[in-house]
């Protein structure tokens, strides 16, 4: 029904008019009692594929991740479609646009999006009074960044306040220094900043009272770049790595160029970046330390996409792109070949 009838509908809209008629459906209809819990009957997580990680408890191996969820506005109702954690924002201090519309893309012959939102959210203050209102157990992660305005020598106070406001309401914290749709955010990847920035935050969170923090980390990394983000965090001993954000390479796309060139610039994901996360994956599985978690996103669209990652080494899947393209029942059909 979804593929059949629900998408190609949706996909009449532009990219982003979509994704918000998404979310004010989801809204009305999860108004109306008893569908919240007809959802979970249809295409809520399966007994059984829970997963200790990081010392938290998932009810499945399957997340959705940071993007979709920007403002923490549906995480109660999006918990009904099977996720085993979701992974909200990104959120910065102060509240920003983003970059100007157009800026989300679907390259539906390649089963991607391209996109350069550019952190647009309403700040963590809105999001930390959404989060307290909870009303599920399912494990919720904060994705912390940097306004635009915010100069790269005085990031650390960003990220470090993303912390103190979110401390209370998320499970887990991800500071995400790798999209590429804020200007020079990636350059804080590089090993002194990096390094000097993640002590900071670590510092701050264990004075508030240590939850699990994890670093993002692009696709577009050298292997050396690799070796200093995996120097970093066995020494710093951080919970894990996401591996990985959207890709700034257009390469492999059936798209035309012609199209892919109108567009423009942003950072592309869907199944063109399932190879290299899994290289990513398994690359850094074979450098971290043992105890130290990696998330795999990117590409992940069906149970062997996400066995592929697991089996690469990653203890956790997310999926972004995948749950667009296809719909509601994605999360449980993976789990049932998982």
């Amino acid at each position: 029904m979804y593929k059949g009838f629900i998408r190609p509908l949706l996909f009449l809209m532009n990219a982003e008019q979509a994704h918000h008629f998404t979310f004010k459906s989801i809204t009305l209809l999860f108004k109306i009692p008893g569908v919240q819990a007809v959802t979970a009957f249809f295409f809520g997580s399966l007994k059984g594929k829970e997963k200790q990680v990081m010392g938290l408890k998932f009810k499945n191996p399957v997340g959705l991740a940071a993007g979709f969820n920007k403002d923490a506005k549906l995480y109660n109702e999006l918990s009904a479609f099977g996720f085993g954690f979701i992974e909200v924002g990104t959120l910065t201090p102060k509240p920003q646009d983003g970059n100007p519309r157009p800026r989300l893309f679907r390259l539906v012959e390649d089963e991607a999006v391209i996109n350069r939102m550019g952190f647009n959210n309403g700040g963590l203050d809105e999001a930390a009074l959404r989060l307290a209102k909870k009303k599920t157990d399912i494990v919720i992660g904060g994705n912390i960044g940097k306004n635009k305005v915010t100069p790269n020598e005085v990031a650390t106070s960003d990220y470090i306040k993303g912390v103190e406001v979110l401390h209370e309401v998320v499970d887990y914290f991800v500071v995400n220094v790798s999209s590429p749709n804020t200007p020079n955010l990636r350059e804080l990847q590089e090993k002194e900043p990096l390094k000097a920035l993640l002590q900071e935050v670590k510092a701050k969170n264990e004075e508030l009272g240590a939850k699990p923090l994890m670093l993002k980390i692009a696709p577009d990394l050298t292997e050396g770049q690799l070796d200093d983000i995996v120097e970093i965090v066995n020494e710093l001993k951080l919970s894990g790595v996401v591996a990985t954000n959207t890709t700034i390479s257009r390469e492999g796309l059936t798209a035309s160029a012609q199209k892919v060139e109108a567009i423009g610039a942003g950072g592309l994901s869907g199944k063109i970046l399932r190879e290299r996360s899994t290289e990513v994956v398994r690359y850094l599985r074979s450098k971290l330390s043992k105890d130290i978690a990696i998330v795999a996103v990117g590409g992940v669209f069906t149970g062997a996409d996400a066995k592929e990652k697991l089996d690469a080494g990653a203890d956790l899947v997310q999926v972004w792109t995948g749950f667009l393209y296809e719909g509601p029942a994605m999360v449980r059909r993976m789990l049932r070949s998982l």
